[in-house]
């Protein structure tokens, strides 16, 4: 594949992506994620509190972060009655970024192939 093609793919998946890696890219969304991947065998998902009591954040920090990632696709949220139970919903959002990740990886090989190593910090 040419590179113009190849960086329009990339393009194209980074605004795909674009909602998730901001939603992943704050330290206390991924200290939220790790506590959910944790619960991710407690099929019934993870209360606020519980949330809140693994991160050390405030009820009200969490439940702001929780819904950036369910905006983002990262969460899901289970209600029964009044209560909410929150899961790792990654599915599809890691398929498009492995996809991301993947298509970046290939442009590496090319360029390394037609190019030398680039990528090579030290040669700048």
């Amino acid at each position: 594949m040419d590179f113009r093609k190849q960086m329009d793919l990339i393009h194209d998946d980074f605004k795909k992506c674009h909602q998730s890696l901001l939603a992943i890219g704050d330290g206390s969304r991924q200290a939220i994620l790790i506590t959910l991947m944790y619960g991710t065998g407690n099929c019934d998902g993870t209360r606020v509190g519980d949330i809140a009591a693994a991160t050390h954040l405030s009820r009200p920090a969490v439940s702001h972060h929780l819904k950036v990632l369910k905006d983002a696709g990262l969460v899901g949220v289970r209600s029964v009655g009044t209560m909410n139970f929150y899961y790792c919903n990654l599915g599809e959002q890691s398929e498009k970024l492995f996809t991301l990740a993947h298509h970046v990886e290939e442009l590496k090989r090319a360029a390394l192939i037609e190019y030398g190593n680039v990528w090579d910090d030290e040669r700048r």
